[in-house]
């Protein structure tokens, strides 16, 4: 808006004195709430105030690291590894009709579309704790829950994703296929799957990336993995031997970022 200065020369102003009182209330409540989520909180200062000395003293205690201990996380490192690919995989191939199903342009009815909608949303809401908690009661502790929780979790950011990819498909390419006689099966294979390829390949490796790091801290509830021992060893206090399954997780997260942003970048 236009406004005179002092001097009669009309100056432009960004907000009109109503909106500029808006926005200073907004952000006025804005800090009010921050003020009072801080206040909420309850903070022992105390606690904080020695948390730099704790942390010294912590990592006193974790250095140097138990070498010997490396070859008794083998096992357990080599079944996170397993867990995250398997638990990817049961995504996938749990995700794919939900994908269909939450796509506008592919789903048959609007039924369809809101059961796939709510699957999504339904997976994508809960942790992957809470689902490792779950199986390890139904089928108790071990990798196959983990795999399970790890899968479960995953079907909502792999569908999700695949259905934006569906919905940006060229429907020209469709109809072209489907003039030619084929059938749905057909069309789908030649249609649709050549062009949500990148997408598809893209999801799938950045989300076993998650999973590979989720699949470290299932093991704290239960459902296998390196999580397992190093529950156990921060139980007993093994620093040292705390310090070693760190470096190892940090070691096989490096590795899997690695070779997600290698075949993402294959694929773009």
């Amino acid at each position: 808006m236009a406004s005179k200065s002092s001097n009669g020369t009309a100056e432009w102003e960004r907000f009109e004195p109503r909106e500029r009182l808006l926005r200073y209330l907004v952000t006025l409540g804005v800090l009010v709430v921050l003020a009072a989520s801080w206040r909420a909180m309850d903070i022992n200062y105390g606690y904080v105030a020695s948390a730099p000395r704790e942390v010294m003293d912590l990592f006193t205690r974790m250095y140097p690291p138990n070498v010997m201990y490396t070859s008794e996380i083998a096992r357990p490192l080599l079944e996170t590894i397993n867990i995250s690919i398997l638990g990817t995989a049961l995504a996938i191939v749990m995700a794919l009709p939900v994908a269909f199903l939450s796509a506008s342009n592919t789903t048959p009815s609007r039924a369809t579309y809101l059961l796939g909608k709510f699957i999504v949303s339904f997976t994508r809401s809960v942790n992957v704790i809470i689902w490792a908690l779950i199986f390890v009661v139904v089928f108790g502790p071990g990798a196959l829950a983990g795999v399970l929780a790890i899968a479960v979790r995953s079907v909502g950011f792999t569908a999700k994703l695949l259905g934006e990819a569906i919905e940006e498909i060229d429907p020209g390419e469709v109809e072209a296929v489907r003039a030619t006689g084929a059938s749905t099966l057909q069309t789908f294979i030649y249609g649709i799957v050549p062009q949500i390829k990148p997408a598809f390949i893209s999801v799938a490796t950045f989300r076993w990336d998650i999973n590979v790091r989720a699949s470290t801290i299932i093991g704290f509830v239960g459902a296998g993995g390196i999580g397992v021992p190093l529950q156990t060893n921060i139980n007993y206090f093994k620093w040292d031997a705390v310090l070693t399954i760190l470096l190892a997780i940090l070691g096989i997260v490096l590795i899997s970022e690695g070779v997600s942003a290698y075949l993402r970048g294959k694929v773009s």
